[in-house]
């Protein structure tokens, strides 16, 4: 009872505010405290939501979305986590390559949406790689700076204990980094779908973004928000993935702490 009692308690404390939110949010627009036309009430919103399941859009939508989300993202992740651990662990890659990468690093992607566009089209590869860059920056600091924060004194001992370099590497460096490395995930995670979306704005046939778009165009209002709360909801499924995922690789942090 006790148990039960205490896990009650802890999906209240997560909730009540989520709660309170989207009850202000269907009652505000009733009691006319914002214009219920451009402000719908949230069951409103979900019947709009629901229309667009049943109809099948919403599916063809977040499909697309994803597709290029996620190609960019496992793109980025594919090419800045060992980048990132090669420059982090070797200081004179670190020396030649940290003045450009300090330069990319502070372009936002968005910015630079119109240069996509010119080289590669409207197409799936311009957007992917609006997502690829905005993924690669995040990844690749943070590997970089899991790798030069690593505690000196394992590595001495793992040296002592006659590691090779890359024995070393491999069973030192790689493991204490990835907290910080997933650090970098979720940022990435985040940023691939609010880049994405953005970018189907700005050019796309469908999408997130462009249902967004179509349906603030057409007056839609109502599915326009549906929109945006699927959005949110994938973004919200995507970090708790993630967070699973490293609680899973990183299971000796708690151990190592609790020790």
């Amino acid at each position: 009872m006790r148990l039960t009692f205490t896990t009650l308690y802890h999906v209240f404390k997560r909730t009540i505010v989520i709660l309170l939110f989207l009850s202000l949010w269907e009652v505000a627009p009733k009691l006319g405290w914002v214009d219920a036309t451009f402000f719908p009430p949230c069951s409103e919103v979900l019947k709009a939501w629901w229309g667009l399941v049943q109809s099948g859009d919403l599916s063809e939508h977040v499909e697309a979305s994803l597709a290029r989300s996620l190609g960019g993202f496992c793109l980025a992740l594919l090419i800045s986590i060992p980048l990132g651990l090669v420059v982090g662990w070797w200081k004179s890659v670190a020396e030649y390559l940290n003045p450009l990468l300090e330069i990319f690093r502070n372009t936002a992607a968005l910015a630079i949406l119109p240069v996509f566009i010119l080289l590669l089209g409207l197409g799936e590869t311009s957007k992917i790689a609006i997502v690829f860059y905005a993924c690669v920056f995040p990844l690749l600091l943070n590997t970089i700076s899991g790798v030069q924060n690593v505690d000196p004194l394992l590595i001495k001992s793992a040296r002592s204990m006659g590691l090779s370099s890359v024995s070393l590497f491999r069973r030192v460096i790689v493991p204490a980094s990835l907290p910080t490395i997933f650090v970098g995930i979720r940022q990435a995670g985040a940023g691939s779908v609010l880049v994405l979306v953005a970018a189907e704005m700005a050019g796309a046939k469908s999408g997130l973004g462009y249902l967004i778009q179509y349906t603030q165009f057409s007056f839609q209002i109502p599915e326009m928000y549906a929109g945006i709360l699927s959005i949110s909801v994938i973004g919200l499924g995507i970090n708790y993935a993630l967070v699973f995922l490293e609680r899973r690789l990183t299971a000796w942090k708690s151990t190592y702490t609790d020790g």
